[in-house]
């Protein structure tokens, strides 16, 4: 009895220990890990052989404790894949925070998905996708999955610290492969203060890592990739769907790419070719050749993403482009490319890292397969121009923030070269203000505000005449936050595309502007141009701080105070000039009735050591207080 007694215990004991995962409970968590973090990589193991130029096996198995919902999205529970890529093993088992087992998802439980961005008409993307609903925090995923591919192009990189507010206790990558396939890699931001482990020998590299703990992303941070240890890895012997490449370098990775990806692209049908010719004229000279023909597919076609064709890579053809009248940047790129040869304009296909809040470069020292976007480039006598294919209202020769200030590569027939886009300079993203306001004795205000931008505050104000009335006076709104009560009574807009100069004036008004205390009025006398933007402090900064894009910001205001008021009480004014740009402004009195507030505010691009950031906090401080600096006026 009492043997049978012990063996029934011992079978409910081992179907327990099979039930629960007791190393991934929360209590075996050191507390260093828990602080900051909303998850926690509990272990990332991933081992990638690539048996030949045509074959790349990825395996991974994934382990993440969530501790709250914001850790949600650092599950990754998604596996890619297409007609050249198949996902051969995928599982996930969920545990509750003492490592007991919760629910476990076989294949059959994974959505499978078009991985469609909302505007692709062909996608042949998909993925197979956990749509896991938690019951309660922490709780702990196990994530396998498997696949295969023939894409030996991308090898996707080593991240052992995923982002901001997620810790890793334990991270294992392996690469194995046949050596004469020549893998090369590069190490980024290894000298942060972290301990990692690299293993090499012939046909084989590892990286390891352990208890990283979670980083709190701080105000003005640099862009991810600028601070978080990263490797990156490429062949110089890959393939993309089933087309085979070799390139060491960018010039022979643009013979490639030009070669294998963009030649017999550029076929036009012969009645397209007439119309841009007679178009054309007689004119000789490029930049207004070049113009017409922009302005052309402009009117004539529109953006639609077409993620099919060589990984995304291989752009439409021109001819179909022609006779559709849609494409992704590839496409409408290379159709303007393809119609400015046919006028004898030299122009070059351009592949960019875009993006307005994350100026990312392609890394000049690392040729691979890199890029999410494509731009046309016309080399003149005058330097580069670049053109932005995907836009309907981009000014020629225009270039904004979405792909400004960044390394990028130039295919050109004879290979690939590296170059910089245009970086504006703080001087020429300009914004001059010029308005006139009056102050009654209720307090209500009411002025004109005439305000023209140019450079890159050019691009941050021209999409306005295209929004709704409402949508126009709700920015306005916002922009002029200071003022309560905001009434906008007209707008008008005027859009120099020559120039690349966009003009707004606006009437307005606003009641109880100036506080009545008393019989005395108070109010900030620049009502137009203030800036309150100020850092956050902090007691120990991690991390050094970017200022991305310079401008300027000038502004002259006249005032006119009430009848019968005279000044009690107003600012001085100041002056800042440092590292980190330059402030001004003045309070001039005209008469006894009048005053001129000048200003003037310079902010310079720049990337600074942490140790100066409390520095450029106190002079961003100093500027939102001067800003808002109030007059008292009164009657005698």
């Amino acid at each position: 009895m009492t043997i049978r007694i012990t063996a029934l215990l011992l079978f409910f004991i081992s179907i327990q220990a099979t039930a629960q995962k007791l190393e991934y409970s929360i209590l075996t968590l050191p507390d260093s890990l828990k602080q900051n973090a909303n998850a926690i990589i509990r272990l990332n193991k991933v081992d990638i052989h690539i048996s030949s130029q045509k074959s790349m096996t990825v395996n991974q198995y994934r382990v993440v404790t969530v501790l709250n919902e914001l850790g949600l999205e650092d599950l990754n529970l998604v596996a890619h894949y297409d007609k050249n890529t198949r996902v051969s093993g995928i599982e996930a088992t969920a545990y509750d925070s003492f490592g007991k087992e919760i629910k476990a998802y076989k294949r059959k439980d994974f959505k499978d998905v078009s991985v469609a961005d909302g505007v692709s008409i062909f996608n042949d993307n998909r993925a197979l996708y956990l749509d896991y609903t938690p019951v309660g925090y922490p709780f702990t995923m196990i994530f396998e999955c498997k696949t295969e591919t023939a894409n030996t192009a991308f090898i996707q990189p080593w991240v052992p610290l995923e982002g901001y507010l997620i810790s890793t206790q334990n991270s294992e990558f392996t690469i194995t492969y046949k050596p004469e396939l020549h893998l090369r890699y590069k190490e980024v931001n290894f000298s942060n203060g972290i301990t990692l482990n690299k293993n090499e020998t012939t046909g084989k590299i590892s990286y390891t890592a352990k208890n990283l703990v979670a980083k709190k992303r701080e105000d003005l941070s640099p862009d991810f990739y600028d601070v978080f240890p990263i490797v990156y890895f490429t062949l110089d012997y890959f393939a993309l769907e089933s087309v085979e490449g070799k390139a060491s370098s960018w010039e022979e990775f643009g013979k490639w790419y030009y070669d294998s990806l963009l030649s017999g692209t550029d076929e036009l049908p012969e009645a397209t070719q007439e119309k841009i010719k007679e178009l054309v004229g007689t004119e000789k000279n490029p930049i207004e050749i070049a113009k017409k023909v922009y302005h052309f597919v402009q009117q004539k076609t529109r953006y639609v993403s077409v993620q099919v064709g060589i990984g995304g890579w291989k752009p439409m053809l021109a001819k179909d482009v022609d006779k559709l009248g849609y494409g992704d940047c590839k496409a409408l790129t290379n159709y303007t490319r393809a119609l400015l040869k046919t006028v004898g304009v030299a122009s070059y296909y351009t592949v960019v890292y875009a993006g307005d809040r994350e100026m990312r470069d392609l890394q000049s020292d690392f040729s691979s397969l890199q890029g999410n976007h494509a731009i046309l480039t016309l080399p003149t006598d005058n330097g580069l121009v670049w053109l932005e294919c995907t836009s309907q209202v981009q000014p020629f020769g225009f270039q904004g923030d979405f792909t400004d200030d960044r390394n990028v590569l130039l295919i050109k027939p004879e290979g690939g070269e590296i170059v910089k886009t245009k970086t504006f300079t703080e001087k020429e993203n300009l914004k001059t203000t010029t308005a006139q306001y009056q102050v009654t004795e209720n307090g209500h205000l009411s002025g004109k505000v005439k305000m023209v931008s140019n450079g890159l505050q050019y691009d941050w104000s021209f999409h306005k005449e295209r929004k709704s009335r409402e949508d126009q006076i709700k920015d306005y709104k916002e922009e002029f936050s200071n003022i309560n009560n905001l009434k906008i009574n007209k707008i008008a807009f005027h859009n120099n595309v020559q120039q690349i100069e966009f003009t707004e004036e606006l009437e307005m008004e606003a009641e109880s502007y100036a506080q009545n205390s008393a019989g005395k009025l108070l109010f900030a006398l620049n009502a137009f141009d203030q800036n309150a933007f100020v850092p956050k402090k902090y007691k120990n900064r991690e991390f050094p701080f970017a200022i991305d894009r310079g401008y300027t910001d000038m502004s002259l205001t006249e005032i006119t105070l009430p009848e019968g008021y005279v000044v009690e009480a107003k600012p001085e004014g100041i002056m800042l000039d440092n590292e980190f740009g330059y402030y001004k402004i003045e309070f001039i009195p005209e008469g006894n009735s009048k005053i001129v507030c000048k200003r003037k505010m310079v902010l310079k691009k720049g990337f600074y050591d942490k140790s100066k950031y409390e520095t450029y906090r106190k002079f961003r401080e100093t500027i939102a207080k001067n800003d808002n600096s109030k007059i008292v006026i009164t009657k005698p």
